[in-house]
């Protein structure tokens, strides 16, 4: 079984909402702090990698 690789989002905001995308098949709306230091988070649920612009370069 093949697992596919995680989504990575670039956003202009360093508070971001994820839920999954996918509808009702998604998961619960979670906000999350892209702390400036790695310019990145990860969603807990589905492991979305969220990076900030100014970090693209980096990540």
């Amino acid at each position: 079984m093949t697992l596919q690789a995680p989504e990575t989002k670039i956003v202009e905001q360093y508070r971001v909402a994820c839920d999954g995308s996918e509808g009702a098949l998604g998961h619960p709306r979670v906000w999350l702090q892209i702390p400036q230091d790695t310019g990145w988070v990860e969603c807990p649920y589905c492991d979305c990698k969220f990076v900030h612009a100014d970090h693209k370069a980096e990540s």
